[in-house]
């Protein structure tokens, strides 16, 4: 699988990077599975970190993705859970939704 990628892979032989963004288990001299969405600015706008046996879902990081370069156009959104792409439901968030969110996506199950 690997022999088939295209695209240039990074390695952090030194543990640097790992330790940068605090990934990195100096018990073992492994780092744990962090994935980091960073805006072009150097904002962390999203970060995950799993176990070492525990996999990725490239699906909802991809959502991820996309749900912050819709922020990045309207700041005064929200994406709920359920948002998969433009075009779906986004909230206002208010203090009249407090507690309420899943009430708003009753109708969609």
């Amino acid at each position: 699988m690997l022999k088939d990628v295209k695209y240039s892979m990074g390695a952090d032989p030194t543990g640097n990077v790992s330790r940068l963004f605090g990934v990195y288990d100096e018990d073992t001299g492994l780092a744990l599975r962090g994935t980091f969405i960073i805006s072009p600015d150097g904002i962390l706008l999203n970060s995950e970190v799993n176990n070492y046996n525990l996999g990725r879902n490239v699906e909802e990081l991809l959502r991820k993705l996309k749900a912050n370069l819709r922020l990045a156009k309207h700041a005064d959104e929200g994406i709920p859970s359920k948002w998969k792409e433009e075009g779906d439901k986004t909230l206002k968030p208010s203090a009249k939704m407090v507690g309420k969110v899943s009430e708003e996506y009753a109708d969609e199950g």
